[in-house]
């Protein structure tokens, strides 16, 4: 993590990660029980807001590459903490990648969630259990149709950098995956210019200026 308090943006990738930091912004790179502790922690020191930042995979089928999706809510099976109703997507919360488009129209169908990644729902239930501001910001990296190959759904070194060698190795092993591995390739560039873009846009705080009046809540669907 790096600063103290302020709003933590929760982030996975070290690109993420690097996009996000800024004036009045902590950043957390972590999955998992790794992020509740953090998380936990970063409380503790005095976090005024919690964002869930970054890219995700799209589940709503008009949603391309570099679109952004701000969620009203945040689902974790049949629970959905609700975020700022005056947006009207959820993301839902998964613990494995999801990247195939039949897994995906299978989750929308599920959940009606416009977008799916692996941290929102573990900031959004720390945030709520504490009492923080919460927001998820994410844009869509692959769309729904797109089936995500093999080498991309590889773990992270710790960093949240994309570990090359164990990419090189898959590709070697299956290099009938090499069409749609660059494909992702030019979906992360798009959707990369647009976490960008939109960064730049929410300014100092990752645009929390009046978080104390934001307000979230728990409810069951």
């Amino acid at each position: 993590m790096s600063g103290q308090a302020g709003v933590v943006a929760v982030t996975c990738l070290a690109l993420e990660a690097g996009i996000a930091r800024g004036p009045g912004v902590s950043v957390l790179c972590n999955q998992g029980s790794g992020l509740r502790a953090a998380l936990r922690a970063a409380i503790e020191r005095g976090a005024s807001g919690i964002i869930s930042f970054g890219i995700a995979g799209g589940l709503a089928p008009h949603l391309a590459a570099g679109d952004w999706v701000v969620a009203s809510g945040v689902a974790n099976g049949e629970d959905v903490i609700a975020t700022d109703r005056a947006f009207h997507a959820n993301v839902v919360g998964a613990n494995n990648v999801i990247a195939s488009p039949e897994e995906k129209i299978q989750l929308h169908d599920e959940t009606g969630a416009a977008a799916v990644d692996m941290e929102s729902h573990i900031a959004a239930e720390v945030a709520a259990a504490h009492g923080i501001p919460f927001a998820a910001c994410r844009v869509i990296l692959d769309s729904a149709h797109r089936k995500l190959p093999p080498a991309a759904t590889l773990g992270l070194r710790r960093d949240g950098s994309p570990d090359v060698p164990a990419v090189l190795r898959s590709v070697l092993q299956q290099p009938g995956q090499l069409p749609n591995l660059i494909r992702v390739a030019r979906d992360h560039y798009v959707a990369r210019r647009a976490l960008q873009s939109g960064r730049k846009q929410l300014g100092i705080g990752l645009g929390f200026p009046y978080y104390n009046s934001l307000a979230f809540d728990r409810v069951l669907a």
